[in-house]
């Protein structure tokens, strides 16, 4: 039996629809480093934010806010149970900046364990589940903390055959990132490398792409970063070198001025109304698309028992 654990209980992998593999709800930076813009903590404005996707034919979402991020399992539980959106939530840490003293005392028994408990029993005393297992870098460096941390990630994924998904610090060491999980067992269709538009070089893509890993373009929208038709190449120049079925799209909207329920934008919607009919005008097939949104990403999150 396959399935995909999403915090209101398992589902068919058939169910899951359109999905984005890497966003945030709810959730918060520690508290040295908040700020009112990082600060989600609206419940009424995550359940408006998830309806208007789902009006636009968003069916799923991975909130990708770690146990270092003030992750709220329950109140994931709400807000899904609110729009009838697929919420898949993680286990995990995020950069040494944020997680370096919670992970510094602990073993990698200790996080491996942990992972494995959230992913099979329930997070922080509920019996609320993740389904995916975080693990991140920092600029151009894995830290000793982060290390750590990837190696209980690829524990935990042999136990649960859970999906990583990572973030890499301004696309950097993603190279690194495959190396270092393949190398402690993890198989590469159970890795998804984050944030690798914010490196938009098609020689690192392809180094990337080669090793059977899927890709993450998931900043979608955010023009501070690139423009929205740079990322449109990258994805062609991947499509052609036949990498379609390692693609997945997102937007990772972790701020208030992202979105159009705490008055700032462009919000969720704009990845299926804005940028998919750009890739269409870019000449990149129906067909193909569909691929990207919906058959990898339910390919990528499905467990078997």
């Amino acid at each position: 039996m396959t399935y995909i654990r999403t915090v209101n209980g398992d589902i068919a992998p058939s169910e899951l629809g359109m999905c984005h593999p890497h966003e945030h709800l709810i959730g918060a930076p520690p508290t040295i480093y908040a700020t009112p813009d990082l600060t989600l903590d609206d419940e009424g404005a995550a359940v408006e934010s998830l309806h208007k996707l789902k009006s636009v034919g968003g069916d799923a979402l991975v909130e990708m806010t770690p146990i270092d991020y003030h992750r709220d399992p329950a109140a994931l539980a709400r807000i899904a149970a609110q729009t009838d959106v697929h919420v898949i939530a993680v286990t995990g840490y995020l950069k040494a900046k944020f997680s370096q003293l919670l992970v510094a005392p602990q073993s990698v028994d200790d996080l491996t364990q942990r992972f494995i408990h959230e992913i099979e029993h329930g997070m922080d005393d509920t019996q609320i589940r993740a389904g995916v297992i975080k693990a991140a870098s920092s600029l151009n460096t894995i830290t000793e903390s982060e290390h750590k941390v990837f190696v209980a990630a690829a524990q935990a994924q042999q136990a649960t055959g859970a999906l990583i998904s990572t973030h890499t610090e301004a696309g950097t060491m993603g190279v690194e990132q495959v190396e270092l999980l393949t190398g402690l067992g993890v198989p590469p269709n159970r890795i998804l490398i984050g944030h690798l538009d914010r490196c938009l070089d098609i020689d690192y893509h392809r180094t990337i792409a080669a090793s059977g890993v899927y890709m993450g373009i998931d900043q979608i929208g955010k023009a501070k970063y690139a423009p929205d038709a740079d990322r449109i190449t990258a994805i062609r120049q991947l499509i052609d070198a036949g990498h379609a079925e390692q693609l997945m799209l997102s937007m990772d909207i972790a701020r208030r001025s992202y979105l159009p329920a705490y008055d700032g934008k462009p919000g969720f919607t704009y990845l299926l109304e804005k940028f998919v009919p750009m890739l269409k005008e870019a000449g990149v097939p129906a067909a193909t698309i569909d691929v990207i949104i919906k058959v990898n990403p339910a390919r990528a999150l499905t467990k078997a028992s």
